[in-house]
């Protein structure tokens, strides 16, 4: 394993989102993380520290898949509500919860152990904005 990413150092990326709600693709940086690091068994975290800002795995294979689940939360969780937080943001503050802040992916052979047609996804809910997202590999 290389000296510069240890197994106990959270790596994070950064993420430029370019729309408000957009559903990022980031299953290559991910999976660099875990081939630079060396591990060949064990587990990969992915966490994002926001509030407004989740983190899935779906498919990504067909590019419409992104479309509906962004049109699904769009009218799950409308941009304008009867909500509290007077920041106007709230919906993002809500989406952010059902997609959740992290995923965890088991690794095997030194590559992420993800379904044929599975990817993992930044779930911008209020940009665009610059997103940090961690990784953590445990494992040895």
């Amino acid at each position: 394993m290389p000296a510069d990413i240890p197994f106990n150092a959270p790596v994070c990326l950064e993420v430029r989102t370019s729309r408000r709600v957009e559903l990022t693709a980031i299953t290559p940086l991910v999976q660099q993380v875990v081939k630079d690091s060396g591990l060949t068994s064990g587990l990969c975290v992915v966490y994002v520290p926001h509030t407004t800002a989740g983190v899935t795995i779906n498919e990504n294979a067909d590019p419409d898949v992104v479309a509906d689940l962004e049109a699904a939360l769009a009218q799950l969780v409308p941009r304008e509500g009867e909500y509290r937080h007077l920041e106007g943001n709230s919906d993002a503050h809500v989406k952010a919860s059902l997609m959740g802040s992290s995923v965890s992916i088991l690794v095997q052979d030194g590559d992420l152990l993800l379904g044929r047609w599975q990817g993992v996804f930044l779930c911008e809910f209020d940009g665009p904005r610059s997103r940090s997202v961690y990784v953590k590999l445990l494992g040895g």
